[in-house]
């Protein structure tokens, strides 16, 4: 049978799309092509990526009225969100830590709250080989 393989691309409505493209850029390392996307390719990019359908009256994507939230996998938490802190981006405070891995939000320019993820090697510890 066949099936989908991964996520093919998140697609996002913006108001200033190359300003959030560049911001995107520069904060967390994506490299961005030429025609303004965001592109993550290679085996660095590899891994798990969810797919999932929250209730409409979520709260977990922020307290306002965003209907979606990107999930970034990143490579390690802590050093991100000091750099992020230092680049003055909103950081919520909150911090979440499963046997999966542990998880942060911070928001965008246009408010868009988005999760960044650190996922754990087998053995617990940060899986700094993403």
């Amino acid at each position: 049978m066949a099936k989908a393989l991964g996520v093919g691309g998140v697609f996002l409505k913006a108001r200033d799309p190359k300003a959030l493209v560049a911001w995107y850029a520069a904060n967390f390392g994506i490299t961005q092509a030429d025609e303004g996307s965001l592109i993550f390719d290679g085996p660095s990019s590899m891994g798990m990526t969810v797919f999932a359908h929250f209730p409409q009256d979520t709260h977990y994507f922020g307290d306002g009225p965003q209907q979606s939230m990107v999930n970034l996998r990143v490579d390690n938490l802590d050093e991100l969100l000091a750099q992020l802190g230092t680049a003055g981006v909103r950081v919520d405070p909150k911090r979440d830590d499963h046997s999966y891995g542990r998880f942060a939000w911070v928001w965008d320019p246009e408010g868009n709250r988005v999760e960044l993820w650190e996922p754990l090697a087998a053995d617990g510890t940060a899986d700094m080989g993403l």
